[in-house]
C-alpha cells in the first residue's frame, strides 16, 4: 500500500461524503450514539476544505479516509472540565472516518501519525482530540498512541472525552 495524506479538494467531497456515511451508519450499528444527530453533514465538509482544514489519506489515487485537523482554534477545549497537559499551541484532530473497503487496517492509526508528522513540522508539540464515551474503536485508538485523558468538553450539548498528546521536541 502507498498511502499518501494531503489536504482534501472540493473535488474529493463526494467520496469523502460516501466515506462519512458509511462512518456514521458504522458508529450508529456499534451502538454510538456519535454522528446521529446530522453531524457532520456535508456542508461540514465543505466548510473544512474551504478553511483548508480537510485531509484526506489516500492509496495511491483511492481516498481511503477523512480527518480535519485545525490549529489553536476549538473554543470547547477553552471550556475543559479537567486539565490539558499543555496551554501552548496545539492542533486537533476531528471527523476521522474511515472507508468500509479499509476498516481494520490501521488507518486512523496513520491519520494521527501522519497528524504528528504535520504537526511537527509546523513547530507544534501538541494534539488534542474529543470523542464520544461510547466510541470504543477510538478510544482504544488514543490510548495504543499514547494519549492522555484530560477531562470532559462538550460538543451540540453533549460531555466528550478530551485527550491530549504531547509530541517529542527535536
Amino acid at each position: 500500500m502507498n498511502y499518501d495524506f494531503r489536504k482534501a479538494t472540493t473535488s474529493d467531497i463526494p467520496k469523502i461524503w460516501k466515506i462519512i456515511q458509511q462512518a456514521i451508519a458504522r458508529r450508529k450499528n456499534d451502538g454510538s450514539q456519535q454522528w446521529q444527530d446530522g453531524y457532520p453533514n456535508e456542508d461540514v465538509i465543505r466548510t473544512d476544505i474551504t478553511k483548508g482544514i480537510g485531509y484526506v489519506l489516500t492509496d495511491n489515487e483511492t481516498i481511503t479516509s477523512y480527518a480535519a485537523i485545525l490549529f489553536n482554534d476549538e473554543p470547547a477545549y477553552e471550556q475543559l472540565k479537567g486539565t490539558w497537559l499543555t496551554n501552548g499551541d496545539f492542533a486537533v484532530v476531528h471527523r476521522v472516518a474511515i472507508s468500509d473497503n479499509y476498516t481494520g487496517k490501521g488507518l486512523a492509526q496513520k491519520i494521527f501519525l501522519f497528524t504528528e508528522d504535520l504537526v511537527i513540522k509546523k513547530n507544534i508539540f501538541s494534539i488534542k482530540v474529543d470523542t464520544n464515551f461510547d466510541n470504543i474503536p477510538m478510544l482504544k485508538i488514543l490510548e495504543k498512541l499514547g494519549y492522555t485523558y484530560c477531562g470532559e468538553v462538550n460538543f451540540r450539548g453533549s460531555d466528550r472525552k478530551a485527550f491530549e498528546k504531547k509530541l517529542p521536541v527535536f
